[in-house]
């Protein structure tokens, strides 16, 4: 089938290093990046119209790193990220790495020209980093991020007020403590098909990502109390000595902060998928599911490399692997490796053994949106992202610039890029509903 793709031109952004942009489609195209002089840009496009609307907004001076809170670096963890309120009201954050709050919000619905810097709660907002949002099962709007450090930080949660236009902490307590010796990282919670939110997570004890262990997960029907796979009251702050551990790998064992995913099989039980090493050393895929007051695990790969990665500072994952999903009877889970090789498990949704394994792209769009053609530098890698919120996405950011090189910045002086959306539609004889 044919994939019928259009594609429009926002405007150059910065290309000497990777960060990660943030698209939000809603009554129009939203899309947050960085411009050539590192400054937070906003644009928007009415989905009819060619034309991008552009603003800049401006954030207050920061001593300690001599910038503007709208200016980056070249640190990989200052990405960006948007969502939009009941009331149409624009929010924004990001561009934060142990650094001061940094959150913006649209004095007018939908009106990018309006965004004001404002503050959430004003109580520990001096150390974040990895803003999100999320939307609850009626529509609220959340957002988490860490206080502290990696090692040394606690997930915390809001929740934002549609009556009084503010935000509030969603209870008292952070969600995951690290108690001072360690901090959490963890996937956003995911409303399943069983009217629960699910959650997994790793601890890490130090900056350095190679001490990273104990893959664990939570389950709440309202965020807000919290339980084990089987049905054991998990106190918040949940820690490491009081959680769910799926998987009890120690450090060096290969368990890292990316690519750890939950799905749901046939009968709504949480299906999780990541990766580390096996007895052997070599870098494997497995997935676990509860089962009684147990969690089954199998070893889904049988590859023959080791993925070895150490120290501090953002790097590129050599290993992506999808979450579970639900396909012609199987379960499937899809791999990218950093040699190229991709292609998806089918697994028996009984023993979750592997029935099938086929090698194919399994990139969201047509191979040739990955191939670069800007000619900025030899190194220079394409950037590909889905619009926030939706499965599957219909909408992509993209983009080339240098690969992420653990925030330091290159010496190489290189022009802007074009950063464009790509709307995928649909496959000819796709039927619409």
């Amino acid at each position: 089938m044919h994939q019928e793709i259009t594609t429009s031109e926002i405007g150059t952004c910065c290309s000497d290093f990777t960060v990660d942009y943030a698209l939000l489609v809603k009554d129009k195209f939203y899309a947050a990046y960085y411009d050539e002089n590192h400054c937070i840009t906003v644009a928007s496009r009415v989905s009819d119209e060619d034309r991008w609307i552009i603003s800049h907004p401006k954030g207050e001076w920061l001593p300690e790193k001599q910038r503007f809170m709208h200016q980056t670096e070249y640190d990989s963890h200052n990405y960006l990220t948007l969502a939009m309120d009941n009331k149409g009201h624009i929010h924004l954050s990001g561009n934060m790495h142990k650094d001061k709050m940094v959150w913006f919000r649209s004095a007018k619905p939908y009106d990018i020209h309006s965004l004001v810097l404002g503050k959430m709660t004003g109580e520990r907002e001096d150390s974040a980093t990895y803003p999100l949002f999320f939307y609850g099962k009626n529509e609220e709007l959340f957002f988490r991020y860490r206080d502290g450090e990696s090692g040394n930080g606690d997930d915390i949660y809001n929740r934002w007020d549609e009556d009084e236009n503010k935000w509030i902490r969603l209870q008292e307590n952070p969600l995951l403590s690290g108690e001072g010796l360690r901090n959490a990282y963890a996937r956003l919670p995911i409303f399943g098909p069983d009217n629960q939110w699910h959650m997994i997570w790793m601890w890490r004890d130090t900056p350095h990502c190679e001490t990273c262990h104990d893959l664990s997960y939570a389950r709440s029907p309202d965020l807000l109390k919290w339980y084990s796979h089987d049905g054991y009251r998990l106190p918040v702050p949940i820690t490491l000595k009081k959680g769910d551990i799926v998987d009890a790998s120690p450090v060096k064992r290969g368990l890292i902060n990316m690519s750890q995913n939950i799905g749901f099989d046939a009968k709504r039980r949480p299906l999780i998928t990541w990766h580390r090493y096996d007895e052997k050393g070599f870098s494997q895929a497995w997935i676990a599911r509860p089962e009684g007051n147990k969690w089954h695990k199998k070893q889904i790969s049988d590859w023959k490399f080791r993925w070895e990665f150490s120290g501090m500072g953002s790097i590129p994952p050599d290993i992506i692997i999808s979450a579970p999903y639900l396909k012609e009877n199987y379960i499937c889970v899809d791999f990218k490796l950093s040699s190229g090789e991709s292609g998806t498990w089918l697994l028996d949704q009984e023993t979750l053994n592997v029935s099938k394994t086929y090698s194919h792209s399994v990139s969201p769009l047509p191979e040739r949106f990955y191939v670069s053609y800007e000619a900025l530098a030899p190194e220079a890698k394409v950037q590909v992202i889905p619009e926030l919120y939706k499965l599957p996405p219909k909408y992509f950011l993209r983009w080339e610039a240098l690969p992420i090189q653990r925030d330091i910045p290159s010496a190489k002086k290189i022009r802007p890029g074009m950063l464009t959306l790509v709307c995928s539609g649909r496959s000819s004889g796709e039927r619409g509903d």
